[in-house]
């Protein structure tokens, strides 16, 4: 079997990239509704909503980028975080029973993040080189 390992830094990008493109599209759903409304969201988003919206489509960006990923991957990771106890906590334990298991996935995923960095495909990267 080949060794995968030299593949860890690639995947661990797209991996990256993939997380943001998706966590901005939940920002974008929020705050202008593209490619649709998001589920359950009230029009006009609250303040909080409106602070979440904009975590998520900056922060989703800077990840996707891989752009100060371990910063922005820490908050993006406690945002989702105070929305699944916002939110979904308070409609039950089980995370397939209160929609909360894609929070607690991104929380996690993002959580990673912030401590691996953003791989070796990301502007991160690319700026460490040319120091």
């Amino acid at each position: 079997m080949p060794n995968l390992t030299v593949w860890s830094p690639r995947v661990l990008s797209l991996l990256r990239i993939i997380a943001g493109l998706l966590f901005i599209e939940h920002g974008l759903m929020k705050l202008i509704h593209f490619p649709g409304p998001q589920q359950g969201a009230p029009d006009p988003l609250p303040p909080l909503m409106m602070a979440a919206a904009l975590i998520e489509i900056v922060g989703g960006g800077l990840i996707t980028l891989g752009l100060f990923t371990r910063a922005a991957a820490f908050i993006c990771s406690g945002e989702m975080a105070v929305a699944y106890f916002m939110v979904h906590a308070k409609q039950g334990f089980w995370p397939g029973l209160n929609q909360g298991g894609e929070a607690i996935l991104y929380c996690f995923l993002f959580l990673y993040l912030a401590f691996a960095g953003g791989g070796e495909w990301s502007l991160d990267a690319q700026l460490r080189k040319r120091v």
